[in-house]
């Protein structure tokens, strides 16, 4: 692993930044400036079905736009599969075949192929065995579909990218536990893991896509970066002119 912070924002091109998006990237952003440190975009593509071309594109001007400037390369999950092949294979120890549909797993349950696969079913997917003292159950490493799942991509470019902080939503909380045990059984060093509060509607409903959640102003909009970090508990001054200079300010 590199030395020194690694921070790192990683968007799924499936449409435009919303505010969520924004605060996140922000939070991650500032983090990791204040520590002197180094900030990432990695384009989480793996999901390809769910990706909306020229997403990734829109993503990376809106963050420009708003004065969010990254330190290296943009990685790409669609390049990176044979990283993804190579922690299956070296997970194999840990995994087994299975041929449950999720609906017949459920969310936080082993499925029935843990013991062996049915006799009259036929492998889907490849699941990590995990402890059962741990309350998120064997997940999924490579989907029924043939895609990596995201709980092994996100561990894998991580421990490649040399990331030492993951500041993002509180959302992925639960995520945490079994990211961490990946990264155990891969030998890679843990980051330090920081979650935001989720910026929600009015109906209470944590702000995605799903939720229809507006596009921010892709242009950059000085007052929409303000409300994002006003979110964080930051107090904005006001006499930036541009984003750039707001975050500057922030900074220091």
């Amino acid at each position: 692993m590199a030395d020194g912070y690694r921070g790192r924002f990683a968007p799924s091109p499936t449409g435009p930044l919303h505010f969520g998006s924004l605060v996140a990237a922000v939070g991650s952003w500032l983090d990791a400036r204040r520590h002197n440190g180094k900030w990432l975009v990695r384009i989480e593509d793996i999901d390809e079905p769910r990706c909306v071309p020229g997403a990734d594109t829109l993503i990376l001007k809106t963050l420009e736009a708003y004065g969010l400037e990254w330190d290296e390369e943009v990685v790409r999950q669609t390049r990176r599969h044979p990283l993804y092949a190579a922690a299956v294979e070296a997970l194999k120890a840990h995994t087994f075949p299975c041929a449950c549909t999720r609906k017949e797993v459920g969310d936080r349950y082993p499925g029935t192929c843990r013991n062996g696969i049915p006799p009259d079913r036929e492998p889907r997917a490849i699941r990590l065995r995990v402890p059962d003292d741990m309350a998120c159950g064997d997940f999924v490493l490579r989907r029924a579909d043939g895609l990596y799942a995201y709980q092994l991509v996100v561990v894998v470019d991580d421990a490649a990218q040399g990331i030492t902080h993951v500041v993002r939503g509180a959302d992925l909380l639960d995520s945490t536990p079994p990211q961490i045990y990946l990264h155990q059984l891969l030998n890679a060093p843990v980051p330090t893991y920081i979650h935001l509060p989720i910026a929600t509607n009015a109906a209470g409903e944590k702000l995605s896509k799903q939720t229809k959640a507006p596009a921010i102003p892709p242009n950059g909009d000085l007052q929409t970066l303000k409300e994002a970090l006003r979110f964080l508990g930051e107090e904005p001054l006001h006499t930036a002119a541009t984003c750039r200079e707001l975050l500057v300010q922030t900074i220091r």
